[in-house]
Protein backbone atom coordinates (compact mmCIF):
# COMPACT_ATOMS: atom_id res chain seq x y z
CA UNK A 1 0.00 0.00 0.00
CA UNK A 2 2.91 2.43 0.16
CA UNK A 3 2.94 5.20 2.53
CA UNK A 4 0.20 6.62 4.72
CA UNK A 5 -2.38 4.61 5.62
CA UNK A 6 -2.11 0.92 6.28
CA UNK A 7 -3.90 -2.35 5.69
CA UNK A 8 -4.54 -2.79 9.36
CA UNK A 9 -5.64 0.89 9.44
CA UNK A 10 -7.89 0.86 6.76
CA UNK A 11 -9.77 -2.58 8.59
CA UNK A 12 -10.35 -0.54 12.18
CA UNK A 13 -11.33 2.89 10.29
CA UNK A 14 -13.90 1.20 8.27
CA UNK A 15 -14.90 -1.23 11.18
CA UNK A 16 -15.34 2.05 13.26
CA UNK A 17 -17.33 3.65 10.75
CA UNK A 18 -20.09 0.93 10.78
CA UNK A 19 -19.92 1.03 14.81
CA UNK A 20 -20.64 4.74 14.86
CA UNK A 21 -23.71 3.98 12.17
CA UNK A 22 -24.92 1.10 14.32
CA UNK A 23 -24.70 3.45 17.58
CA UNK A 24 -26.69 6.23 15.41
CA UNK A 25 -29.36 3.95 14.35
CA UNK A 26 -31.12 3.83 17.41
CA UNK A 27 -31.53 7.51 17.24
CA UNK A 28 -33.40 7.10 13.53
CA UNK A 29 -37.32 7.38 13.63
CA UNK A 30 -39.19 4.92 14.11
CA UNK A 31 -41.53 4.89 11.02
CA UNK A 32 -41.97 2.75 7.81
CA UNK A 33 -39.64 5.27 6.05
CA UNK A 34 -37.12 5.40 8.82
CA UNK A 35 -36.68 1.80 9.19
CA UNK A 36 -36.08 1.67 5.41
CA UNK A 37 -33.35 4.04 5.42
CA UNK A 38 -31.95 2.67 8.56
CA UNK A 39 -31.77 -0.92 6.94
CA UNK A 40 -30.18 0.76 4.23
CA UNK A 41 -27.95 2.68 5.91
CA UNK A 42 -26.68 -0.40 7.89
CA UNK A 43 -26.39 -2.60 4.62
CA UNK A 44 -23.99 0.46 2.95
CA UNK A 45 -22.14 0.98 6.14
CA UNK A 46 -21.02 -2.68 7.08
CA UNK A 47 -20.06 -3.29 3.79
CA UNK A 48 -17.79 -0.69 3.63
CA UNK A 49 -15.94 -2.40 6.32
CA UNK A 50 -16.64 -5.82 4.95
CA UNK A 51 -15.53 -5.24 1.52
CA UNK A 52 -12.55 -3.76 2.61
CA UNK A 53 -11.50 -6.64 4.10
CA UNK A 54 -12.39 -8.91 0.95
CA UNK A 55 -10.12 -6.78 -1.10
CA UNK A 56 -6.94 -6.95 1.29
CA UNK A 57 -7.81 -10.63 1.16
CA UNK A 58 -8.05 -10.59 -2.73
CA UNK A 59 -6.37 -13.02 -5.12
CA UNK A 60 -5.17 -10.91 -7.72
CA UNK A 61 -4.41 -7.28 -8.19
CA UNK A 62 -7.91 -7.73 -10.46
CA UNK A 63 -9.93 -8.89 -7.60
CA UNK A 64 -8.76 -6.23 -5.75
CA UNK A 65 -9.68 -3.34 -7.39
CA UNK A 66 -12.77 -4.75 -8.24
CA UNK A 67 -13.57 -4.77 -4.42
CA UNK A 68 -12.24 -1.17 -4.04
CA UNK A 69 -14.88 -0.24 -6.53
CA UNK A 70 -17.48 -1.42 -4.72
CA UNK A 71 -15.84 0.40 -1.20
CA UNK A 72 -16.25 3.25 -2.99
CA UNK A 73 -19.83 2.92 -3.92
CA UNK A 74 -21.03 1.52 -0.57
CA UNK A 75 -18.80 4.69 1.26
CA UNK A 76 -20.55 7.12 -1.15
CA UNK A 77 -24.11 5.17 -0.76
CA UNK A 78 -23.92 5.79 2.91
CA UNK A 79 -23.64 9.43 2.61
CA UNK A 80 -26.23 9.47 0.38
CA UNK A 81 -28.67 7.82 3.25
CA UNK A 82 -27.35 10.30 6.09
CA UNK A 83 -28.00 13.26 3.89
CA UNK A 84 -31.32 11.80 3.78
CA UNK A 85 -31.89 11.28 7.41
CA UNK A 86 -30.96 15.42 7.50
CA UNK A 87 -32.88 16.61 4.76
CA UNK A 88 -36.20 14.36 5.70
CA UNK A 89 -35.46 15.26 9.39
CA UNK A 90 -35.85 12.00 10.49
CA UNK A 91 -33.12 12.10 13.32
CA UNK A 92 -31.95 14.87 15.50
CA UNK A 93 -28.33 14.11 16.10
CA UNK A 94 -27.14 16.29 13.12
CA UNK A 95 -23.74 17.08 14.58
CA UNK A 96 -23.01 13.27 14.31
CA UNK A 97 -24.26 12.70 11.35
CA UNK A 98 -22.29 15.93 10.00
CA UNK A 99 -19.45 13.68 11.38
CA UNK A 100 -20.38 10.48 9.99
CA UNK A 101 -20.64 12.29 6.51
CA UNK A 102 -17.21 13.50 6.81
CA UNK A 103 -15.50 10.05 7.50
CA UNK A 104 -17.77 8.82 4.34
CA UNK A 105 -16.34 11.65 2.02
CA UNK A 106 -12.67 10.63 3.68
CA UNK A 107 -12.90 7.48 3.05
CA UNK A 108 -14.53 7.78 -0.56
CA UNK A 109 -11.36 9.98 -1.29
CA UNK A 110 -8.57 7.28 0.52
CA UNK A 111 -9.93 4.66 -1.13
CA UNK A 112 -10.63 6.29 -4.92
CA UNK A 113 -6.82 7.28 -4.60
CA UNK A 114 -5.58 3.68 -3.77
CA UNK A 115 -7.38 2.27 -6.39
CA UNK A 116 -5.94 5.00 -9.19
CA UNK A 117 -2.79 3.89 -7.90
CA UNK A 118 -3.23 0.11 -8.55
CA UNK A 119 -5.12 0.36 -11.81
CA UNK A 120 -3.28 -0.36 -14.88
Amino acid sequence: MGKGMQEGDLKQRTKNFALSIINLSNSIVNTDLGKIIKRQLLRSATAVGANTRAAFRGRSQKEFIAKLGTVIEEADESFYWLELLIEGKMINKSGTIKALMKESEELTAIFVSIKQRYKT
